[in-house]
């Protein structure tokens, strides 16, 4: 006969644990107790065959653009939302595991706040609840990321003043003014990171004859990336090895900042744009504020050297760069999920 009256054991059995998850089309971060436990690429490697994975996070981002036929590498999603429910899934799983690694004899039931595309279609917000339920989630609240990012700076959300944050993620950049612990406007562009890596593999293959995979690209971008064509601490040029497109014969060429800066203009422009659209619906008197208090810049490409500069320059406001901005959407979901009563008004 089972002895009930054993609490420790009925609440071992009864487990429940609380992550925050900031599902990103490049990066994924998990925070558990305030500590950020799982800081992995956005990609899953399965077997062709079986459909099981194989590897996730940086092991499977090491095979990427490697495998044979029999392995398959994906990143599940794409401009922020869910392109491969399965792969999603399965790398969710992979990821939740990570973190439970010799801590549990099984996985505890979980209670997740996951940070989302403020663009996100009912469908799009339904794939990424489904695929968290499906990991091990039995309470789901979805968070939009730019809310997220300004709990995560640091802001007072709920204050009568108004702020903007412009998160630049992988897949999307997010715009979106706050006052009140609302979103007054928000606006969703697909033109993030990932474009710009697409901006530097054409231009390398175009201007220098040269082929290089996405993650060479990627590695130019954070190497020698700039917004500006004059900066004032200027990084050494950086050798890209590739084939050459015509003779398949090895090349080896420097690329400077300015190359950079200038093939990935239009994409930042479209950046630009978007923040003054988003300026030109904003009310007055928030309007006001916004110009008082500045814009906050957050996501990987808050870091491409010269944005801040190159956008205060142009929309005559003062931008400044959060202090950790590829972490301040999961930091913000992690404040959330702590304080979840008091902002159950801002979840889905």
């Amino acid at each position: 006969m089972i002895n009930y009256s054993n609490r420790s054991f009925i609440g071992f059995m009864s487990l429940t644990q609380d992550i925050a998850m900031d599902l990103g089309t490049a990066n994924t971060i998990i925070i558990c107790n305030d500590k950020i436990v799982v800081d992995e690429p956005s990609v899953v490697a399965l077997d062709r065959h079986t459909n099981k994975m194989i590897a996730v996070g940086k092991k499977a981002k090491m095979m990427y653009e490697k495998t044979h036929p029999d392995i398959i590498t994906s990143r599940p999603l794409k401009d922020g939302v869910i392109a491969d429910f399965n792969a999603c899934e399965q790398m969710m799983r992979g990821m939740i595991k990570m973190m439970h690694a010799g801590k549990h004899l099984f996985t505890p039931s979980l209670r997740m706040v996951i940070g989302v595309p403020s663009g996100s279609t009912e469908v799009e917000l339904r794939a990424v609840r489904d695929s968290a339920e499906h990991s091990g989630g039995r309470d789901v609240y979805l968070l939009f990321e730019p809310m997220a990012a300004a709990i995560g700076i640091g802001l007072d959300v709920t204050a009568p003043e108004g702020n903007m944050v412009v998160d630049i993620g992988g897949g999307t950049t997010e715009i979106a003014v706050i006052s009140l612990g609302g979103l007054v406007s928000n606006t969703s562009i697909r033109v993030a990171g990932d474009d710009l890596t697409f901006d530097i593999q054409e231009y390398m293959s175009r201007q220098h004859n040269v082929k290089v995979s996405e993650r060479m690209a990627e590695r130019i971008k954070i190497n020698v990336g700039s917004a500006l064509t004059n900066l004032d601490n200027p990084p050494s040029d950086y050798v890209v090895h590739g084939p050459n497109r015509i003779t398949s014969l090895p090349m080896e060429i420097p690329v400077c900042y300015q190359e950079v800066a200038h093939c990935i203009d239009k994409s930042v422009a479209k950046i630009e744009t978007a923040v003054l659209n988003a300026l030109e619906h904003t009310p007055p008197e928030i309007y006001a504020d916004i110009v008082k208090n500045g814009i906050w810049l957050t996501g990987g490409g808050a870091m491409l050297r010269g944005l801040d500069k190159r956008l205060s320059e142009k929309i005559k406001i003062k931008f400044h760069i959060a202090d950790d901005p590829l972490h301040s959407v999961a930091k913000g979901t992690g404040i959330a999920l702590k304080n979840v009563h008091n902002y159950t008004f801002l979840m889905r």
